[in-house]
């Protein structure tokens, strides 16, 4: 794993040199214009490192800053990479006469503001399309019968992220959504917290989850980043936040229905499924919270109900869109296997910098109704 660490990032820096070597081309000769490219080249590569060497010794501000720009800098690279690699295949190929070409991809003021304007606009974009949270309304009939009612308003967010770059003023957001929709229960499939419990202690997050209005409560499961927060202080915050969370456990809810929180694959010895729902009165709906949708024929096989998952966030960005959706049977959105109802959330919040390009954020309201 090191060594996949260390051979990623030598990839990401030779590249960084690449595009940067590009931009130096781009600009007329000019010590104070070749000045800010180095220092703007040091600040964005070395951000991630300062932040997770000395992040918790800088305070709040800072170490967000730190967070912040070096991670949005990976999205604004990506992009940078692929107008830089187009400029090159197009010299390469000559659809454009050379001297044409080399005017403006050469000591040129306007072939270089064309592409810094270009990747803003882009990136600008991407935030707007980011901010703006989609409501997926997602229909659910199922054979089994609820003893206490006819049907379950549920909604489901997955993937908030809560930390250095998402904080209290989006949170708050995201509870008005919620309770707008006046659900029954809310479910939410995994990454509550980014990369740290300590921002979510500073703010004073928990007592924000407790606004929820969900007469039949607030249940999670855990998601890989719970690990990499800390299990142990993760469980703690769930705990003061009023949220239950479910780890490798079945909670029977208002005598009616099953909520299934699965471990996330980051324990290896997690249960399977088939184990969770062993002696459990399968004639009553089962819920199925699985943070990352992998196998997802394990939830057709032991007759779940309803799966939501999350994890992919479909990528956050095109092309890398095209990656999750090579990797997963369904990356996003809604999926039929069997009796079983399957949804992966593209996630209500979004990891590092705040760009959706290709993908929505989102939140899931599901009307669950006996056929």
């Amino acid at each position: 794993m090191k060594f996949i660490f260390i051979f990623i990032l030598v990839i990401f820096l030779l590249a960084n040199f690449y595009v940067f070597q590009r931009i130096w081309v781009l600009i007329p000769p000019s010590k104070i214009g070749y000045g800010i490219l180095i220092a703007f080249a040091i600040l964005v590569n070395i951000s991630l490192f300062i932040f997770f060497i000395f992040g918790n010794q800088l305070s709040m501000g800072i170490a967000s800053f730190f967070y912040t720009v070096g991670t949005s800098w990976i999205f604004i690279f990506l992009y940078l990479f692929i107008l830089t690699l187009i400029k090159d295949l197009i010299r390469l190929t000559r659809l454009v006469p050379s001297d044409l070409f080399t005017h403006y991809t050469r000591e040129n003021w306007v072939g270089l503001c064309f592409a810094i304007v270009f990747v803003f606009l882009l990136m600008f974009c991407g935030y707007l399309k980011y901010r703006w949270k989609v409501k997926v309304e997602l229909p659910v009939s199922v054979e089994k019968v609820m003893e206490k009612r006819d049907s379950l308003r549920i909604v489901a967010i997955s993937d908030l992220h809560l930390g250095y770059s998402i904080g209290v003023p989006e949170l708050q957001e995201w509870i008005e959504f919620i309770n707008a929709e006046e659900p029954d229960i809310v479910l939410i499939a995994g990454d509550i917290i980014d990369n740290s419990i300590r921002p979510l202690k500073e703010q004073n997050m928990a007592q924000y989850f407790k606004h929820i209005k969900a007469p039949l409560g607030v249940y999670a499961c855990v998601g890989n980043h719970e690990y990499i927060s800390g299990y142990k202080e993760s469980a703690e915050f769930m705990n003061a936040a009023g949220i239950r969370l479910l780890q490798d456990e079945v909670a029977l809810v208002d005598s009616s229905f099953y909520v299934i929180g699965r471990d996330d694959r980051m324990n290896p010895d997690r249960k399977p499924i088939s184990e969770l729902v062993a002696g459990i009165d399968r004639s009553k709906p089962i819920i199925l919270l699985d943070h990352q949708p992998y196998h997802l024929e394990e939830a057709e096989a032991n007759k779940i109900d309803l799966q939501i998952s999350g994890h992919t966030h479909k990528g956050q960005v095109w092309p890398i869109s095209l990656i999750t959706n090579m990797l997963y049977e369904k990356s996003h959105g809604y999926l039929k296997k069997g009796d079983t109802n399957i949804y992966v959330s593209s996630g209500i919040g979004i990891w590092g910098g705040k760009f959706r390009i290709g993908t929505q954020s989102e939140y899931v309201v599901i009307n669950m109704k006996q056929e």
